[in-house]
C-alpha cells in the first residue's frame, strides 16, 4: 500500500511517500480503506518528536480517517463495506492514517454519520467534511462535557472563536442554549457570530476583561481559551465564583497566574488534551457528535476545508502548518 511515513523522528524531511506492506489487524481490529485523513498540529508535534509518545518505526502520520470496513473482528458491530471514521491512531503505539489502509482497534471506530459514505470514488464533499470535523469536534465535546460540564443556561468564554476548536465549541455551547461571548480578529467577526456567539471582542483589546464584565457582569461559568493565549489577570477577572477554566493549549511556556485571586473565588483550572481521552471517552463524544456531524441537520457543525491535498503531498502540508499558513483545516485524501 502507498503511505506517508518516518524512518526516524525529526524535521519534515523525513517525511516519505512509498510502499509499505499493508497492516494486518489483530483479533479485535478492524481494517479500513482510508478515503480521507486530515492534518492537525498534534501531527507535526509526533512527527518531530515534541509529543512524546510510542511510535514504531516506520511510523505512519496522521491522527484522523474516514474510510471503509474492509475487514471486521469477530463479533464486530460495524459492517463490512461500512463507512467509519476515527480521531485517535497516529500516537501511543499506534499507526496512523496517511495510508491507503489502516487497522483501527474496534473500540476506536465509530459508524459515519448515514448519509455519510465513502462511496467507490473513495471520497467526496460530505467525506472531507466529517475527517475535517473529527479532531476539533471531538476535542470541543470532550472540553465542554466530559471536562468542563457544560449546562443549559450557563455563561461562558470562548478565546480563538474562529479556529477549528473554538468554531465547533461556539456551535456546541449554542445548541445547548448557553449565552457566548468570544474573542477573535475583527476579520472573523461575522464568522464567530454565525457560529452562535452572542457577542465578539478583538481578542487584542486591552480593555477586554472589562468588556467582557459589561457583558456578563456575574462572570463566566466556563472559560477557554481555544487559542492558547491566555492572560492569568483576564482568567481572574472573568471568571465567575466557583467557575471553571479550560486548558488546552499554551502558546507561551508559562503563563503568570493570581493564584490568591483564583482560589479565593473557588474557581477551578482543568488542562486536558486529547491524546490521554480513553477510549471510552472518546466513544462517548462519538455517539453525543452523532446528530451534528450529519450534514444539513439543525444544529449541524460546520468546517472550512480550505485544501485537499493528495497522500503524496504529505510532507508540504506539515510544511504549511508548521509555517503558520493554514487557515480552516487541510483534508489529505487517500
Amino acid at each position: 500500500m502507498k503511505a506517508a511515513y518516518v524512518n526516524h523522528l525529526g524535521e519534515v524531511d523525513e517525511i516519505r511517500y512509498g510502499d509499505l506492506p499493508d497492516p494486518a489487524p489483530g483479533p479485535t481490529d478492524y481494517l479500513v480503506e482510508v478515503a480521507a485523513a486530515s492534518l492537525n498540529p498534534v501531527d507535526t508535534l509526533v512527527r518531530s518528536g515534541r509529543f512524546p509518545t510510542l511510535a514504531p518505526l516506520p511510523f505512519i502520520l496522521g491522527r484522523d480517517l474516514v474510510g471503509t470496513v474492509v475487514s471486521a473482528p469477530v463479533g464486530g458491530t460495524l459492517l463490512l463495506g461500512e463507512t467509519v471514521w476515527c480521531s485517535s491512531l497516529g500516537y501511543d503505539g499506534r499507526q496512523g492514517t496517511y495510508s491507503d489502509y489502516a487497522v483501527v482497534p474496534a473500540d476506536r471506530l465509530y459508524p459515519a454519520p448515514p448519509s455519510v459514505h465513502a462511496g467507490p470514488d473513495r471520497a467526496g464533499g460530505d467525506v472531507h467534511r466529517l475527517v475535517a470535523l473529527a479532531h476539533p469536534a471531538t476535542t470541543a465535546w470532550l472540553g465542554w462535557f466530559e471536562h468542563g460540564r457544560l449546562a443549559p443556561g450557563q455563561n461562558v468564554f470562548v478565546g480563538g472563536g474562529a479556529g477549528n476548536v473554538g468554531t465547533a465549541a461556539i456551535q456546541l455551547a449554542a445548541a445547548l442554549g448557553t449565552t457566548i461571548i468570544a474573542s477573535s480578529h475583527p476579520r472573523d467577526f461575522d464568522a464567530v457570530r454565525a457560529a452562535g456567539a452572542e457577542v465578539v471582542f478583538d481578542y487584542r483589546d486591552p480593555d477586554l476583561a472589562e468588556a467582557c464584565a459589561k457583558a456578563v457582569p456575574e462572570g463566566f461559568d466556563l472559560v477557554w481559551d481555544t487559542s492558547g493565549h491566555h492572560d492569568g489577570q483576564f482568567l481572574a477577572a472573568a471568571t465567575a465564583p466557583g467557575g471553571r477554566i479550560l486548558v488546552t493549549a499554551a502558546a507561551d511556556a508559562s503563563t503568570p497566574l493570581p493564584l490568591g485571586r483564583l482560589y479565593t473565588k473557588d474557581v477551578s483550572l482543568i488542562g486536558f488534551v486529547m491524546s490521554r481521552a480513553s477510549a471510552d471517552q472518546l466513544a462517548r463524544a462519538a455517539k453525543g457528535l452523532m446528530p451534528v456531524l450529519e450534514p444539513g441537520a439543525p444544529g449541524a457543525l460546520t468546517t472550512a476545508v480550505t485544501q485537499v491535498l493528495d497522500l503524496s503531498e504529505a510532507a508540504r502540508a506539515h510544511r504549511m502548518m508548521e509555517a503558520g499558513e493554514v487557515r480552516g483545516r487541510i483534508v489529505i485524501a487517500a
